[in-house]
């Protein structure tokens, strides 16, 4: 019985991290395809936590449930590619933030905040010492370097 919770903690476990990446995923891309597999890698991750409990229990309920659950995908996947296509063709992008005609007319427009740039000093190169000379070295330079 323990080897069992052991195991049904191990699946539950790495079926929270396939919803979690999702999840993120889902949250934080704009890119249509990306988002669309974000969305499976969140169903995966509920199929696995579906067939551990089923596992666990010694009952065949949850591998009938994520059966269904594969086929819905497998239609939502479909009709999503149609869609994602359809869009594209007509607006040439994947990205979210483009299809702002797409919005319920209540809604304000996005707008894209920009990032500033950081504004890196460049680095200094060493410089190589004429043939036969040893170069002098500075203490400082030699023993931290601010960035590599």
């Amino acid at each position: 019985m323990e080897n069992e919770l052991a195991l049904l903690n191990n699946y539950l476990v790495v079926g929270a991290m396939l919803f979690g990446i999702g999840a993120i995923g889902f949250v934080s891309r704009r890119n249509m395809i990306v988002i669309f597999l974000a969305a499976e890698i969140m169903l995966q991750g509920i199929s696995l936590s579906l067939v551990a409990w089923a596992r666990y229990h010694n009952d065949f309920g949850g591998q009938m449930f994520v059966v269904f659950i594969i086929t819905v995908a497998a239609c939502e996947a479909a009709i999503a590619m149609a869609l994602i296509l359809m869009l594209f063709r007509a607006s040439g992008s994947l990205d979210i933030a483009f299809w702002q005609h797409l919005r319920e007319a209540n809604q304000p427009a996005y707008v894209d905040e920009e990032i500033p740039e950081l504004e890196l000093e460049s680095p200094t190169w060493p410089k190589l010492a004429p043939a036969g000379r040893q170069p002098e070295l500075d203490r400082v330079d030699t023993e931290h370097r601010p960035s590599v």
